[in-house]
C-alpha cells in the first residue's frame, strides 16, 4: 500500500509515468525557446522585404503605426488562443492537441468544421505559396549572376520550374520527420536564415540611404497624382492587407504550444512568453528592414527587396540572402504542413484502424544509437501531398494571388474571431459588457481588412488569367 501511495505521488509530481506525459504520450520537450524559433520561422517568411512596398503606400507617419497596430493585435488574440489549449484547468486540464480540437472543446458544432476546412486550406495554400516564392529566390540568384557576367540591360530570362521541382524534393525528404516536436532543429535554422537576409536587405537599404545622402519617401506616402485616386485607396488597403498576414501564424499556434513540456510553468505562460518574445523580434525587424527600405528607394520601393532588383550589387551578396531565403522556405514549409500531415493520418488510423499500411513502421537502424521508423502510409501521402502542390505551382505560377485570398479569408476568422469567440466562452464574458463589445469591436475591425484584402486577391487573380499560360513561368 505504501509502495502504491509513493508511486501515485511520483506520478502526480512527473505529470504522468516516467516519460511520458499526463495524457500518456511520450514527454514532451520543448521550450520558451523552441516554441520561439517555430513563430519566428512561420512568421518571418520573405514577406518581411515587400513591406518597404507596404510603407510606400501608407507613408511614414501611417506605415510604422499600423506595423505596430497589427503586432499589437496578433499578439492578443495570441494570447487568448494560448489560454485554450487546456479546456478547464490550465494546468491539468483536457490538453486540446490541435486548432480544431480547442474550437470543437469551446464553440462545438458546425463552427469546428468551418474552422477546419479554412485552416487546412490555408495551409495548402501556404505549401504552394512557399514552393512559388522559393523559385522566385532561386531564379534571383541565376539572374544576379547573369546581371554580373552581361549586364544589366540583359533581359536574363529563367524558368521557374526546374527550381520548383528542386525544391520539391527537398520537401519530399523533409516531409518524412514524424512529426512537429522532431523538426526544431529544422526551426532553429530556418530562424536564423530569416535574420540573415533580413539583415542583408537591412543593411542594403541603409547602404543606399547613405548613397543618396538621406531618407526618401513622405509623410503621407505615394501621392494621388502620381497614381489615380482609386490606385491610392487601392493600393493603401492592399498595405493594410500585407502587414496583417505578415504577422499571421494563429492556424499553428496550438500545435505549437502541443509540443512545449508538461507544467510547471503552465503551457499557456511558456507559449505567452514565447509570443511575446517573436512578435517583439519580428515587429523590430520588420520596422527596420520596411522603413529602411522605403528610405532607400521611396515611392519606386520594389516588391521584394532582395528578388525585385532594387539592388543589383554586391551580386555575392544578393546570392547569399536568397539562398537564405530559400533556406528558410524549406523549413518554414514544414512548421506550416506538419499539422495537415498529422490531421490527415490521424483521421486515416481512425477509418482503417486494422491496416497495416497505415499502421505498421517498419524500424531502419541509422547507427548503434539512432533507428528510424519508417510509415509507408506517411511515405506516400506525404510525398504525393508535395508532389501535387509542386505541380500546382507550376501549372499556376500566379498562384501568389490565390493564396492572399485564402489568407484574406483566413486571417479574419483563424486569428480573430475564433480565439475571441473562445475567450468569451471560458471566461464567461457576459454579452453587452464593456469587454465583450470591445472584443467585438476588434473582431469587427479585422473583418472589414480581410475583406478589403480579398477584394485586392480577386483582382489581382482576375489580372493574371488575362495573360495566364499554363507552365510558362519564369522571369
Amino acid at each position: 500500500m505504501e509502495l502504491s501511495m509513493d508511486l501515485g505521488r511520483q506520478q502526480t509530481r512527473g505529470g504522468g509515468i516516467e516519460g511520458f506525459d499526463d495524457d500518456g504520450r511520450a514527454r514532451r520537450t520543448g521550450t520558451m525557446w523552441t516554441a520561439s524559433a517555430h513563430i519566428i520561422t512561420a512568421v518571418i517568411g520573405s514577406g518581411v522585404l515587400s513591406l518597404a512596398w507596404a510603407i510606400a503606400q501608407l507613408g511614414w507617419i501611417a506605415g510604422p503605426i499600423v506595423m505596430i497596430l497589427f503586432a499589437f493585435v496578433i499578439f492578443y488574440t495570441s494570447s487568448l488562443l494560448a489560454d485554450c489549449y487546456r479546456t478547464g484547468d490550465p494546468v491539468t486540464g483536457k490538453r486540446n492537441y490541435t486548432y480544431s480540437d480547442a474550437v470543437h472543446a469551446y464553440l462545438g458544432g458546425a463552427k469546428v468544421k468551418i474552422c477546419g476546412f479554412i485552416q487546412y486550406l490555408n495551409l495548402f495554400g501556404v505549401a504552394i505559396g512557399y514552393t512559388i516564392a522559393s523559385s522566385i529566390s532561386m531564379m534571383a540568384i541565376k539572374r544576379s549572376n547573369c546581371f554580373h557576367e552581361k549586364g544589366h540591360k540583359n533581359p536574363c530570362h529563367i524558368s521557374s520550374n526546374p527550381y520548383m521541382i528542386i525544391f520539391g524534393i527537398v520537401e519530399i525528404i523533409f516531409s518524412q520527420i514524424p512529426d512537429f516536436d522532431q523538426i526544431s532543429w529544422l526551426s532553429m535554422v530556418a530562424a536564423v536564415m530569416s535574420f540573415t537576409y533580413s539583415s542583408i536587405g537591412l543593411a542594403l537599404g541603409i547602404v543606399q540611404v547613405v548613397q543618396n545622402g538621406g531618407f526618401k519617401g513622405s509623410l503621407t506616402g505615394i501621392s494621388i497624382g502620381a497614381v489615380s485616386q482609386t490606385q491610392k485607396i487601392w493600393h493603401t488597403l492592399q498595405a493594410f492587407g500585407d502587414i496583417a498576414f505578415a504577422y499571421s501564424y494563429s492556424i499553428i499556434l496550438i500545435e505549437i504550444q502541443n509540443t512545449v513540456k508538461a507544467p510547471p510553468p503552465s503551457e499557456a505562460k511558456v507559449m505567452k512568453k514565447a509570443t511575446l518574445v517573436s512578435v517583439a523580434v519580428t515587429t523590430f525587424f520588420y520596422m527596420l528592414c520596411g522603413c529602411f527600405g522605403y528610405a532607400a528607394f521611396g515611392h519606386d520601393a520594389p516588391g521584394n527587396l532582395l528578388t525585385g532588383f532594387g539592388f543589383y550589387n554586391p551580386f555575392w551578396l544578393l546570392d547569399i540572402a536568397n539562398a537564405a531565403i530559400v533556406i528558410h522556405l524549406v523549413g518554414a514549409y514544414q512548421v506550416f504542413c506538419q499539422p495537415l500531415f498529422a490531421f490527415i493520418e490521424k483521421w486515416a488510423a481512425g477509418t482503417w484502424p486494422e491496416s497495416k499500411f497505415i499502421g505498421k513502421e517498419i524500424r531502419i537502424r541509422l547507427s548503434h544509437r539512432k533507428s528510424y521508423n519508417l510509415n509507408l502510409f506517411r511515405l506516400v501521402w506525404r510525398s504525393a501531398f508535395v508532389v501535387v502542390t509542386t505541380v500546382i505551382s507550376m501549372l499556376l505560377p500566379f498562384f501568389n494571388d490565390v493564396v492572399g485570398l485564402l489568407g484574406a479569408l483566413g486571417f479574419w476568422p483563424l486569428t480573430v474571431y475564433f480565439p475571441v469567440e473562445m475567450y468569451i466562452v471560458q471566461k464567461k464574458v457576459p454579452k453587452w459588457s464593456r469587454t465583450w463589445i470591445c472584443l467585438q469591436m476588434l473582431s469587427l475591425a479585422c473583418l472589414v481588412i480581410s475583406i478589403a484584402a480579398a477584394v485586392g486577391s480577386i483582382a489581382g487573380v482576375i489580372s493574371d488569367l488575362k495573360v495566364y499560360k499554363p507552365f510558362k513561368s519564369g522571369a
